[in-house]
């Protein structure tokens, strides 16, 4: 080409070169610090598009081994609460073989059923508070409400039994307790029921529960001799009373049973309505009168399942099911339990509804044991398939470091010669004023 002043091709050529240089180094750049070499989907359409399913995957997967792992983490917390009922179910065995024997007397096995009382209401109360994040999981599930209890069966046994009883309140559907009334009789039931001698000698003061059923449970609290009585003659002791209204009403329809003892009173309910009964407790109510709490059985559920989801897609063989039974005292058969009486023989009834207690959680906690090295199989593969998966998009998505930067120093060094080029460049013009001088 001539030497011309309108147009400087060369400079022209050595600007589009470095302009070109400038991009790649710009792109060169980005990837080096974004540490992508996927950008936006115009640096590889194709790749953006297979990267972000697998991202996808990952994502769905590492989710999906962190469910596997709560999953886990509620079969330990329902393996920990059976574990409980486990070691108290053995100390059933112990004290329904004990009461079996014939060397204990009646006042003996009463203490014995003391503790078998608190046993089964400590599991029962075990089987309806564990939860795991706010999920109940031994309580069952009641027409598809997992956790609900519901008090129909204890609340039909017990609604004619109850329903004369003085300041009754009605079962509470919710918490599945009856309130009852603790009242001062005037005159004192039973008073009538002492013998002829006994009522010239002796008075009695007393509180009463009831009726319930046929029954009318009286406490006497303390006795005085009358005015009237002749000084020769003592007045009747506390239990004296109690001895003279249970040998008087013992066949007696409406029956009269005293006690000497708020405790023996509320023992004497439970043992009555034991199947439906698991406490009976006093406590003052707001107008500070004296009332009873009695505690009612759950009613047995069908097992919840809890359905945990281990994979990154919607199908149904990503979903693992656990079940949980109900493991109340109803639903053990161990509402009830009996070691009482003169006898060992309810005691030797007993031993073989324990045993089936036993062999129900042993169940139980066997298929949790089952499931929890399931879910540990199924974390691992989850975590395989998670490295192996971001290996591979890695190797689409991320920034090869070295290669890139070959690839940077090479601009570099290209924009550095593109710049001298196109200085020298725009001097080579200079040339035509020598002729013009």
């Amino acid at each position: 080409m001539g030497m011309v002043v309108k147009h400087n091709l060369t400079a022209m050529n050595s600007n589009r070169m470095l302009g070109l240089t400038t991009t790649s180094q710009a792109k060169a750049t980005e990837k080096l610090s974004s540490g992508y070499k996927i950008n936006r989907a115009a640096d590889d359409a194709a790749g953006l598009a297979i990267s972000e399913k697998m991202r996808k995957q990952i994502r769905g997967l590492t989710q999906a081994s962190l469910n596997a792992q709560d999953g886990i983490s509620a079969v330990q917390t329902a393996d920990g609460a059976l574990n409980e009922v486990h070691d108290m179910i053995q100390r059933l065995t112990e004290l329904t073989v004990k009461a079996a024997n014939g060397t204990l007397s009646e006042s003996d096995r009463s203490a014995v059923q003391n503790e078998v009382d608190q046993l089964v209401t400590e599991i029962d109360r075990v089987a309806t508070t564990t939860k795991f994040n706010e999920t109940y999981l031994l309580r069952g599930s009641s027409g598809g409400s997992v956790g609900k209890l519901t008090y129909d069966v204890a609340d039909a046994a017990l609604q004619g039994e109850f329903a004369s009883a003085t300041g009754l309140k009605e079962l509470n559907k919710a918490t599945g307790t009856i309130g009852v009334s603790v009242n001062v009789p005037t005159p004192n039931p039973g008073q009538e029921g002492l013998s002829a001698k006994a009522m010239t000698t002796t008075q009695f003061s007393s509180k009463t529960v009831g009726p319930i059923g046929n029954t009318t449970y009286v406490l006497v609290e303390s006795t005085m001799k009358l005015d009237t009585a002749p000084a020769s003659v003592s007045k009747l002791s506390v239990s004296g009373v109690v001895k003279g209204i249970n040998e008087t009403s013992s066949n007696a329809t409406p029956s009269i049973k005293a006690f000497s003892s708020m405790n023996d009173l509320m023992s004497a309910i439970k043992a009555e309505y034991g199947e439906d009964i698991k406490a009976v407790t006093s406590y003052v109510n707001d107008k500070g009168e004296l009332e009873l709490r009695v505690e009612t059985f759950a009613d047995v559920n069908d097992p919840i399942d809890l359905s945990l989801h281990v994979g990154a897609d919607s199908a149904l063989d990503n979903k693992l099911y656990m079940n949980l039974s109900m493991l109340s005292a109803r639903g053990l058969g161990l509402n009830g339990l009996d070691v009482s009486g003169v006898s060992g023989d309810a005691a030797t009834a007993s031993i073989d509804t324990v045993a089936e207690a036993l062999q129900k959680v042993s169940a139980q906690r066997s298929s949790l044991g089952a499931i929890q090295n399931r879910l540990e199989h199924t974390i691992a593969n989850l975590d395989n398939v998670v490295e192996n998966t971001t290996a591979a998009e890695a190797s689409i998505r991320d920034t090869d470091m070295a290669t890139q930067m070959v690839e940077y120093s090479n601009n570099q060094i290209l924009a550095q010669a593109g710049q001298a080029m196109l200085a020298q460049s725009n001097q080579a013009t200079s040339g035509v004023l020598s002729l013009l001088q």
